[in-house]
């Protein structure tokens, strides 16, 4: 299992850090669909990758948004 989640929580995590502009939302509904497909395929449950992606978005609107309170 931890053969799985460190790799995944590693390329999220260089993902989140590399990805410095914003996304669009053709770029943002495509990811959306992939999401969807790996889950079908996974029988209908959360690939752990996409879920450590969703954490790490979490993290990072969080961040935003708390950057942005700091700002006011």
């Amino acid at each position: 299992m931890n053969k799985v989640i460190i790799p995944a929580a590693l390329c999220a995590a260089a993902l989140l850090f590399s990805a410095c502009e914003k996304k669009g939302p053709m770029e943002r509904a495509g990811e959306k669909v992939d999401e969807t497909v790996r889950t079908i395929k996974n029988g209908g449950e959360k690939t752990t990758g996409d879920k450590i992606s969703d954490a790490a978005e979490d993290v990072k609107h969080g961040a935003e948004k708390a950057a942005d309170e700091v700002k006011k």
